[in-house]
């Protein structure tokens, strides 16, 4: 369960910059946005507003960036950089560390765990644990070593075995340490993926829709949309170099092979009706997901297996660009997932940005829930909840209508687009 994400010095985020789902005192959606711990009421969610090229995608990044450094640490060489970009735009910062850190719940505990780190190296890592009230630092590395405490003997003597590119945390996963192995697990349930680049993740839907359990939630899901097939069919067949062009280049020909051997070619199918003159039904009809089918289905077909892996494993999934190429209908029954009691049994929680206004009248999103991203004059990007907005010294109230407002401008965020009329003039006389 994620309590607070955190970012400074890292592409447009200049200043620390957190976003929380710790749920406030207000009290909206109560029954449904959110759910409570021994300690907290958390939310089931956020969704981040803003301009384009105003910082949404860069925070996005950031987790991605934070879970990828994790997960991936242990395998790196000495030698490996980390591909790591400060802030750019300022003399303090573009040689400066770039700071990440996350709060979250594991059993009741919670833990603090983040770092600060460049291109080249980890600069600091820190890990705390509360399992009352009491916040107890667990490890401590600095510049000039780690500082291994009582309470975390899994990273007694590992110091030296941890390289300057590497997390201390991984090193003591790696040694099969106890808290290390439930945070490195944690981290594997919390999920970034692309709305726009969203082909990479239809293996995690292959792979639900050939269980019998979880197939049936999700063709359920699909027929509840309404997606205008009415079965889908899966085929694996053995990769055959046969089928590839006859105009390929031998050497690159030869490559394939050696690197796609053992590996399956996956062929899905949509299943509609077919119909006679007098519209009544005679058979069915195969179509090809990706060729006969339209982007937005096959959009929906690729991401519904990590939402829905996210729904059973309780874990947090982030997205970019969630209303990429979906009707806002559809937009709107992902997210509606997340606080469906129905679905949602294990307390997943779902981080998106998006540019679908509809959500704010539609998507009954708290306002603590709602996030802005807006970029300064100087590049900065800063990030403001709409429970934290404040007009004329008060805050926004819950009958506001949140999306008319937002398009106004009230709670900025948007594109300044000036008079287009003058452009399209200056263009006609050139």
């Amino acid at each position: 369960m994620l309590l607070e994400f955190s970012v400074g010095n890292y592409l447009s985020f200049k200043a620390k910059t957190t976003l929380s789902l710790a749920a406030t005192s207000i009290k909206e959606h109560i029954d449904t946005n959110i759910f409570s711990t021994e300690r907290s009421d958390l939310l089931k969610g956020a969704v981040i507003y803003g301009a384009n090229a105003s910082g949404k995608s860069n925070f996005i990044r950031a987790m991605s960036t934070m879970r990828r450094l994790i997960l991936l640490s242990f395998e790196q060489s000495s030698a490996d950089e980390l591909d790591i970009t400060p802030f750019l735009l300022n003399t303090e910062t573009e040689k400066a560390s770039s700071f990440f850190e996350v709060v979250f719940i594991i059993d009741d505990t919670r833990y603090r765990y983040g770092f600060e780190v460049d291109d080249k190296q980890i600069h600091s890592e820190w890990l705390f644990e509360a399992i009352k009230n009491v916040e107890k630092a667990l490890f401590l590395r600095e510049e000039d070593g780690i500082e291994v405490m009582k309470s975390f003997p899994e990273g007694k003597d590992l110091e030296e075995r941890t390289r300057d590119n590497a997390l201390f945390l991984a090193v003591a996963d790696q040694f099969n340490g106890k808290i290390a192995k439930k945070i490195m697990q944690w981290f594997n349930n919390f999920i970034t993926i692309s709305g726009l680049s969203h082909e990479g993740y239809k293996g995690v839907t292959f792979e639900m829709l050939e269980n019998k359990q979880t197939s049936l939630t999700l063709l359920d899901f699909y027929k509840k949309l309404d997606l205008g097939f009415d079965d889908i069919t899966i085929s694996k067949k053995p990769f055959d170099p046969k089928e590839l062009p006859n105009d390929m280049p031998e050497s690159f020909v030869k490559q394939l092979v050696t690197d796609l051997e053992g590996a399956f070619r996956i062929d899905i199918k949509t299943i509609h009706k077919k119909y006679n003159a007098k519209d009544k039904a005679v058979g069915n009809v195969e179509f090809d997901m990706r060729s006969q089918e339209s982007a937005g289905t096959n959009k929906l077909f690729n991401i519904s297996g990590p939402v829905f892996d996210v729904l059973n494993d309780g874990g947090v999934l982030v997205v970019d660009e969630l209303d990429a190429s979906l009707h806002p209908l559809l937009t709107l029954a992902i997210t509606k997932l997340f606080n469906s009691k129905e679905f949602n049994r294990n307390n997943a929680q779902l981080i998106f940005a998006t540019h679908d206004t509809n959500l704010l009248y539609y998507g009954n999103y708290r306002r603590d829930q709602i996030y802005f991203v807006e970029k300064d004059q100087y590049g900065v990007s800063n990030m403001y909840s709409l429970v934290e907005y404040k007009e004329e010294g008060k805050t926004i109230r819950k009958d506001r209508s949140f999306e008319k407002d937002y398009i106004e401008g009230r709670y900025g965020a948007i594109p300044f687009i000036g008079n287009l009329s003058n452009v399209v003039t200056e263009w006609q006389e050139k």
